[in-house]
């Protein structure tokens, strides 16, 4: 084995005559060897002086060591594990755990795991310094080591070298913290070989599940299903050819943002699956964000300020977990095609074929394609529905700018109206379905039609038709803003645009002319209300000013019948005492999801302050029975339906006049999981009044007599109904065109 040789300075010359040479001052029994002039042993660390002759002019000697074996005083110094080589076997298993990787295969990148072993045992030998009372990484003078020496006495003629700076790095807790770790793992490995590599090849198959399940994560519910995870993903095969022919790093760092990338797309993937059942739409990554806020109001409503919280908690914590283990799962995999290069490389070759072979004979199982470029497609069209959005939102503004009423005078808007109180209310999620699901319609059907018999028996006269609501599942407030405006309003951007422009409004219409007092009536209002000044509405009466003081119905804040009752005796039943006559905007909420608890019909004059709702409150359902239960959440949906259409037509027949003219209708379906999954978006709407020429003036529009609209009635657009109401009743357009 070779020797190495260091070349110190003596620290006995100084005190020598001119060629004699004193030898150490050592141990004894190293003294008595050397006295007896033996030969030192083959591997001992003594320190053999040389011949006079042999010197250097500084006094120099020649220090001959080996490296196997270290003197025992140096072993006390500085810790039995420094000082005890590693046996044969422990050395092989370190290497080999060195370098290899977590599922035991080699790292194909060793000069990457030669520069980390490196590094530990730099970290180590610092760590086993600091421990000894030395800075970690300073430099140590000729002079100092040999003091540190174990028998050797300093030169007191020999100065400390005090020029050369001692610097200084963090201690090494860190590295001993992470050394200790891996040194436990490695050892764990080698008692335990078999569970080790059962361990590992778990992990590894675990983490190429993950990866596989979010790059075919469908986009709605209804693909949920076995058949969509048995394709071949297009993304893994580019992918795996271009990571495995990186460096390490940059292979590492292209793995854990591909992995991070593809996480955040199956999120969004789920986010679409709950748009699409609540919402009849995908996620829309750049309006949608703000609905956050109402769905976790409507889970307090619903399940409980506790509940919501831990649900809250829980996505949160699901969306961060998901990010960072897809990205783990991605590097993981990505170092075992780099140590397998070969064999990796075949496959992925293979896997290419077979793609292309599928694509392009249109191979199929249960009608779902075997190869798949699913992830990207999605990414594709996101990128098209952004660029969309905000070009959307450009040209809504210009299309806002024009209306073909804007410029009408006052006194030629709705002349035919003057003198009539008129009432334009929405009844919560009352949809096509209602009418004709086979769950729900049979009730909701029998409701309309004994309801038009008792309006009929008040002398009421009713005639129906479809609209095709802006929305759909929910975001009521596009529904009524499409109504009111006679603008397609179907996106959140879109419904801010509204709301701060000056668009002619159809209650704001009534309001132009100057003959009508404007008040809308909004329970399900619970805030600041700033679309008051859109709709031209006088006043508005929330949640909190109708005095009701009965329990909450789930989302609702009150039965429909208790607000109908205010909205009498607080706002209809006043003498207008400027002569002028009433237009009136209300909306209904007791049918709104999730349909439960749902109100009963009351006595009129037992109403009170809604305190007689408390025992049906209770005697209810509960909302978290129904959530989960799709026919029963058909059933209830229908019940609430039919509640609000009797609240609202007993209502007309109570306190209805000659001059009442009623306008109710839909402002979207209800959800999917209720409607249906290819459910239209219509929604019925219905004109009541007792003066027949008010019904006269829309029979050009041929909708079906009575509250129940024919199948086959004519559909419009929900935008459309402002120009169409207003022609029909006088009104002169006057377009603004900027």
């Amino acid at each position: 084995m070779p020797q190495h040789t260091s070349t110190r300075k003596s620290p006995n010359t100084a005190g020598a005559a001119d060629g004699e040479v004193r030898p150490p001052d050592i141990d004894s029994d190293v003294t008595n060897d050397v006295n007896a002039d033996t030969e030192p042993a083959p591997g001992d660390a003594t320190a053999i002086p040389t011949d006079a002759g042999d010197e250097t002019e500084s006094g120099a000697e020649t220090l001959v060591e080996t490296p196997d074996e270290a003197p025992a005083e140096a072993t006390s110094e500085t810790g039995s594990e420094a000082a005890e080589p590693e046996s044969a076997e422990n050395t092989d298993a370190a290497d080999a755990d060195a370098g290899t990787d977590a599922d035991g295969s080699e790292d194909p990148d060793s000069e990457a795991v030669v520069a980390e072993a490196a590094e530990e045992a730099t970290a180590d030998s610092g760590a086993e310094a600091d421990a000894s009372g030395s800075p970690v990484g300073s430099p140590v003078t000729d002079a100092e080591a040999d003091a540190d020496a174990p028998g050797v006495t300093p030169d007191p003629e020999t100065p400390a070298s005090d020029s050369t700076p001692r610097p200084t790095r963090p201690g090494p807790r860190t590295w001993s913290s992470r050394l200790g770790l891996r040194r436990r793992l490695r050892s764990w490995r080698e008692k335990h070989p078999v569970a080790a590599r059962v361990a590992s090849w778990t992990v590894t198959v675990l983490a190429a599940a993950v990866v596989y399940v979010c790059l075919l994560m469908p986009t709605t519910l209804n693909s949920l299903k076995p058949t969509e995870f048995m394709r071949l993903p297009a993304e893994a095969i580019m992918g795996a050819a271009v990571l495995m022919s990186l460096p390490r790093r940059p292979r590492i760092v292209l793995a854990a943002f591909s992995g991070a990338l593809t996480a955040v797309v199956a999120i969004l993937n789920m986010l679409d699956m709950g748009f699409n059942e609540y919402l009849g739409r995908g996620f829309n990554v750049v309006l949608d964000w703000s609905l956050f806020a109402d769905a976790r109001g409507y889970l307090v409503d619903t399940l409980g300020g506790t509940v919501t919280s831990a649900v809250t908690v829980g996505v949160i914590l699901f969306v961060l977990l998901l990010i960072v283990l897809v990205a783990l799962a991605t590097v993981r995999l990505s170092n075992l095609l780099a140590a397998h290069k070969a064999g990796a490389s075949r496959g992925a070759l293979i896997a290419g074929t077979v793609w292309i072979t599928c694509t392009a004979f249109g191979l199929q199982v249960a009608d779902v394609p075997l190869a798949a470029d699913h992830t990207a497609a999605i990414l594709k069209l996101r990128t098209v529905a952004i660029r969309n959005t905000l070009r959307d939102e450009a040209e809504f503004k210009k299309v806002a700018k024009v209306d073909a009423f804007g410029n009408t005078p006052g006194s030629q808007l709705v002349p035919d109206l003057r003198g009539k109180d008129m009432i334009f209310t929405f009844i919560e999620s009352y949809g096509r379905s209602a009418i004709e699901d086979p769950i729900m319609a049979p009730g909701v059907d029998e409701t309309l039609a004994a309801d038009t018999k008792a309006l009929s028996k008040a002398g009421f006269a009713a005639k129906s038709g479809w609209l095709t609501s802006a929305t759909y599942g929910g975001s009521s407030w596009l529904g009524h803003s499409t109504t009111m405006s006679g603008l397609w309003v179907n996106n959140q951007q879109r419904y801010r645009t509204v709301m701060a422009s000056d668009h002619l409004s159809l209650t704001d219409a009534f309001k132009k002319t100057g003959d009508f007092d404007t008040v809308g009536v909004m329970p399900g209002v619970q805030k600041g209300w700033p679309e008051q000044s859109f709709y031209g509405l006088d006043k508005v009466y929330n949640a909190f000013q109708l005095g009701y003081k009965g329990p909450k119905f789930s989302w609702s804040t009150m039965p429909d019948q208790y607000a109908l009752e205010q909205f009498q005796k607080q706002v209809h039943s006043k003498p207008r005492t400027d002569g002028k006559s009433l237009m009136s905007m209300i909306i209904l909420t007791s049918s709104h999801q999730p349909w439960a608890p749902i109100p009963k019909l009351v006595p009129w004059d037992q109403l009170g302050n809604g305190s007689i709702f408390d025992a049906i409150e209770k005697a209810g359902n509960k909302a978290s029975d129904v959530i989960a239960d799709t026919t029963k959440s058909r059933q209830e949906y229908g019940k609430s339906i039919q509640y609000s259409v009797n609240s609202l037509t007993q209502w007309l027949e109570r306190y209805g006049n000659d001059n009442t003219v009623l306008v109710f209708l839909g402002d979207h379906q209800p959800i999917a999981r209720v409607s249906g999954n290819h459910a239209s978006r219509d929604v019925p709407i219905s004109i009541v009044a007792k003066d027949p020429k008010v019904l006269a003036k829309i029979d050009s529009w041929n909708w079906t007599d009575g509250l129940r609209p024919a199948h086959d009635a004519p559909v419009w657009k929900m935008s459309a109904f402002r120009d169409k109401f207003l022609t029909a009743y006088g009104s002169t357009p006057h377009p603004k065109t900027n």
